[in-house]
């Protein structure tokens, strides 16, 4: 870790960490308060993603859409109308949107072999988008004159990493120049993550293996076939399980790698100050 103690971090006048964990712990929101303090780059891989890797595909699927209603489909081809992504860092729908959802196109499905080749794109572009943390570090002190950064990593960055890999390209990377910081839910966070899934089940990442496994018993367990898939009961089946799954590979990010803070304490944080005390306790009681 570049920081190995308490001192280490209260002296470095370029303090930089990634902020790592479920989404809806709090990265954002930290990264928010960090930024609106004045001396911290907010980095936003989710939006990197977005925009850098992902900009024309998102465009690509709204002209799609657009040209089947003909009144749109003439004036996109008379060049009349501009369709464009407003995607942001609090607003990274446009980029759900584009992963969508397998299953029946009649609830608003996609068919899995699209769904795949989607999560495909996802999985390069946020390799990718991690390793563009680095040289961001340097855009951001020399063009803005920020001493301080924060990575906001989305919450599949476990999905694209081997912790138990000493030479894992994206982690090696990351920590030569950051502090991993994994934010810790408990057991009640997982259930109202849980529960809010359910209420407006959103399109996510999922790795390869994950993903064809969790989909063959959806299928098997139903008793449907691919077309005939409720996207929005499929992504609640795979929801509750993908956070099984991701647990453990995030505690070794973290013991392998990084820190570990809870997100109870997460949410007390009201400003900068508050934020780097907080690691300064973590990194004292390691």
């Amino acid at each position: 870790m570049i920081y190995q103690n308490e001192s280490d971090w209260s002296a470095s006048q370029q303090k930089r960490v990634v902020l790592f964990g479920m989404s809806g712990l709090g990265k954002t929101h930290v990264s928010n308060i960090l930024r609106n303090g004045g001396n911290w780059f907010h980095y936003s891989v989710d939006y990197r993603i977005g925009t850098r890797y992902m900009g024309e595909h998102i465009v690509d699927n709204f002209k799609t859409e657009a040209m089947r209603n003909p009144f749109l489909a003439q004036l996109l081809r008379s060049d009349s109308i501009y369709i464009a992504s407003n995607i942001t860092f609090n607003n990274l729908s446009p980029l759900s949107t584009y992963l969508g959802k397998p299953g029946d196109p009649n609830r608003g499905g996609i068919p899995f072999a699209e769904y795949q080749r989607r999560q495909e794109l996802h999985r390069n572009a946020e390799i990718s988008a991690l390793l563009d943390t680095i040289p961001f570090i340097d855009r951001a002190k020399a063009l803005y004159g920020y001493d301080n950064f924060v990575c906001d990593s989305g919450g599949s960055i476990c999905e694209v990493v081997d912790p138990a890999d000493a030479d894992d390209p994206v982690l090696k990377a990351l920590s030569e120049k950051l502090l991993m910081v994994w934010i810790r839910g408990t057991a009640d966070h997982a259930e109202e993550l849980v529960a809010r899934f359910r209420k407006a089940p959103k399109p996510m990442y999922f790795a390869r293996d994950f993903l064809a496994d969790v989909w063959q018993r959806f299928l098997d367990e139903n008793r449907v076939r691919e077309a005939e898939v409720d996207p929005d009961a499929f992504m609640r089946f795979a929801y509750r399980q993908c956070l099984d799954h991701r647990l453990p590979i995030y505690r070794a990010m973290a013991q392998n790698w990084g820190v570990t803070v809870e997100a109870a304490d997460i949410a007390k944080i009201r400003d900068a100050s508050d934020f780097e005390a907080l690691i300064a306790r973590t990194l004292a009681a390691r």
